[in-house]
């Protein structure tokens, strides 16, 4: 499992670099240079997510997702107060599945916490 959560990890942050506007909208607009964190964001995932694959580096990337988690909640917190409609659903998300969003997001930390 811990190189499955490697390998999203990695194709996760490519795509920040594929579609950094599929990104764009989720961003809070009290944080600054929305493109730059976007590709920040990607490039650590990208980061973490290789040293995942390496036993010296396992531990300190686990802790640098969770605390990548945490810092991208915001983010999805947005995304739900400001009812951002994404390119794949055409509305807002139903509140249901930003309850399931979050919860996710607390089973990928302790996913992460798994290989600290």
């Amino acid at each position: 499992m811990l190189y499955v959560m490697a390998g999203l990890y990695i194709i996760a942050g490519v795509y920040h670099f594929v579609n950094p506007k599929a990104y764009l909208k989720l961003m809070p607009p009290y944080l600054p240079y929305h493109l730059p964190l976007i590709y920040l964001s990607g490039l650590a995932e990208i980061v973490l997510g290789l040293g995942l694959y390496f036993p010296m580096t396992q531990s300190i990337s686990a802790w640098g997702i969770i605390a990548l988690l945490i810092a991208i909640y915001p983010a999805n917190y947005h995304m739900y107060k400001a009812k951002v409609i994404l390119p794949f659903t055409k509305k807002p998300l139903p509140d249901w599945a930003h309850a399931l969003r979050f919860f996710a997001q607390l089973g990928l930390i302790y996913w992460a916490y798994l290989y600290t």
